[in-house]
């Protein structure tokens, strides 16, 4: 099975990522969400962000047309049924993504459905399409456009033929490095860098260092290209959170448990870059101040 032409349910800032990722690929992508006004809100962002790479001299002007040129809008899950591969994007709520699955199965019969959750069940997501053998998970870490790591995760009923066409299309057409990963709460990036992020908000909250300095120490110290504590705020700490506390429920290891300082920042709306403070300072593009 070859994959031309590509679904995105969901467009937030992973499905932004994602969708502008595989046009730059040159592959058609297929963007849905509820109303036209979020589908143009995504549009301005992947545009914002193409043009901070044009600034860059990172792509040219012709290629930043061509990226959006690939790129189509619906709002209608029928308007799917053409596509090969569907990726679902949309917020980390296992009953929302069931409902998304169910639709995709009766509106794209034929398509391989993939999910690009952190820490939900694949299988039990599986069981709300009509062909669980057709669904699989794609866990693009952040950030989705840049990254070069792809999480493919196999549900129980993940067929040998969906996983290796998935496996081929993310190593030969969109050029990453794929780990396979059998279904586990957090799989591994979200598992690993949770616990990280946990950790250095437990080190700030003891009066350890300050927040600029435990990122400093890991960014110098081990080469990370963000912090932890700024990596969370561009998670979204509302996200992290509910990643937490999911793995906190399905494992019951304390070391999952959620930092209390993070509960606060939630409860305080200091969600990070997309409130525009969390442990940090973000103007309206998402950069540091």
């Amino acid at each position: 099975m070859q994959i031309t032409k590509i679904g995105v349910v969901g467009a937030g800032t992973m499905g932004q990522g994602i969708a502008e990722m595989l046009a730059a690929k040159g592959i058609d992508v297929l963007l849905l969400e509820h109303t036209p006004e979020q589908l143009e809100h995504a549009i301005r962002n992947i545009e914002l962000s193409l043009l901070k790479q044009l600034e860059k001299w990172a792509i040219t002007d012709a290629e930043k047309r061509l990226t959006l040129s690939k790129i189509h809008k619906t709002i209608t899950f029928e308007q799917l049924a053409s596509c090969d591969l569907i990726i679902e994007t949309v917020t980390e709520d296992l009953e929302i993504k069931k409902e998304v699955f169910a639709k995709l199965g009766v509106a794209c019969p034929d398509a391989i459905l993939a999910s690009n959750t952190s820490t939900l069940s694949l299988t039990e997501l599986a069981g709300a399409a009509k062909q669980p053998e057709r669904v699989i998970g794609l866990h693009f870490t952040y950030p989705a456009g840049r990254s070069p790591l792809v999480e493919i995760v196999r549900g129980l009923k993940t067929s040998n033929e969906t996983y290796e066409t998935v496996r081929r299309f993310v190593e030969s057409h969109i050029q990453r490095t794929a780990i396979m990963v059998y279904e586990s709460p957090g799989f591994v990036t979200t598992r690993l860098i949770c616990t990280l992020i946990n950790e250095a908000m437990h080190t700030l909250s003891e009066g350890v260092a300050s927040a600029e300095d435990i990122d400093k120490a890991m960014k110098v110290g081990y080469d990370f290209k963000y912090g932890p504590l700024e990596l969370a705020d561009r998670f979204g700490l509302d996200s992290v959170l509910a990643a937490m506390e999911r793995m906190f429920r399905e494992y019951g290891d304390l070391k999952y448990r959620p930092s209390f300082m993070l509960k606060q920042m939630v409860r305080a709306g200091h969600l990070g870059v997309k409130s525009g403070e969390g442990f940090f300072h973000y103007d309206e593009d998402g950069d540091r101040l």
